[in-house]
């Protein structure tokens, strides 16, 4: 049977009253020996109080948070491949946060388009993304649902348009002033999500560990015939790169003859989705203008001559 090792130590230093500081007449010690007597008491209830610290149970250390790795292969299953020019399956069914059931065809409506993929339940980037998109329009002069519409599509096929619907309503509270009240917030089936996330290159994955997916962040830019016109990249979409996005998308439908120039000085950019200005577009558009004020002037000489001859008698 197992010993208990503080009854041992106890029964060893049983000589000794504890309580009262003094040994047993019977211990053979003398009376007068109380010096002895007070330090060994002392000694023992020490080695008492150490057996205590090491037969009690240590306390409950507390479990440090589990760090959740990436899941294998996160880069090669996640990102955002360019697939400028690909055409979107316009005639996928979505349904938007009133339950209607929407094709893409009639939501594209002869404007371009931001489409915005992501998921309406997420805890991490896709309200970000939404706020950089509600900034960018903001911005851009342009009104939702008249030169263009915003899209946001959710990767999840368990969203439900109730789901779509409160992401809606918080978004309009955040962004005043975004349009987000014409915005179309599409749920929809795996068989009508995958095909639409792969004609524009968007690769995700979910990752149960998190519950939640991993994917890239960014916006595409569609024409009024559903094709991939230019990508933005990131959390933050600058106003004039937008606006500029959407002009050239729109295909001279959208924006002014200001708007045309400044494209015509800028380069879109496929490996940053940022306009940039280069000295080829500068010199061609200078070249452009000069023709056109050149031919302008020849024109005015020509009717002035012409009005001179007239007057003539």
């Amino acid at each position: 049977m197992r010993r208990n090792p503080l009854s041992a130590v106890l029964r060893a230093f049983d000589f000794v009253d504890v309580r009262s500081g003094i040994l047993p007449l019977q211990s053979g010690f003398r009376p007068n020996d109380k010096q002895k007597v007070g330090f060994i008491a002392g000694v023992a209830m020490t080695l008492l109080a150490a057996l205590v610290m090491l037969v009690a149970p240590a306390p409950a250390m507390a479990t440090p948070p589990t760090h959740v790795r990436a899941p294998p292969g996160l880069h090669q299953r996640v990102g955002f491949d360019q697939e400028l020019g690909a055409q979107v399956p316009l005639d996928a069914v979505f349904r938007d946060s009133s339950g209607n059931a929407v094709h893409l065809h009639g939501l594209l409506r002869g404007k371009p388009v931001l489409l915005v993929p992501g998921y309406f339940s997420c805890k991490t980037l896709c309200s970000v993304v939404r706020t950089g998109v509600a900034n960018g329009v903001r911005g851009t002069g342009f009104t939702p649902g008249k030169q263009f519409d915003v899209v946001l599509v959710s990767i999840d096929p368990h969203e439900t348009p109730a789901d779509a619907q409160h992401a809606q309503q918080m978004d309009a509270t955040n962004h005043p002033g975004a349009g987000v009240a014409h915005w179309h917030y599409l749920t929809g089936t795996q068989a009508s999500i995958a095909p639409l996330m792969h004609s524009i290159g968007f690769r995700y994955m979910f990752d149960a560990r998190s519950d939640q997916f991993d994917h890239a962040t960014g916006i595409v830019v569609l024409t009024p015939d559903g094709q991939v016109s230019q990508y933005l990249f990131g959390v933050k979409f600058p106003a004039e790169t937008l606006r500029l996005a959407l002009v050239g998308a729109s295909h001279g439908h959208v924006g002014n003859i200001i708007d045309r120039l400044v494209l015509l000085c800028c380069q879109y950019d496929t490996s940053t989705g940022r306009y940039t200005l280069t000295i080829h577009r500068i010199m061609q558009g200078l070249g452009i203008s000069f023709a056109m004020l050149l031919a302008g002037f020849v024109v005015f000489l020509r009717r002035a001559e012409t009005h001179r001859k007239e007057a003539q008698p």
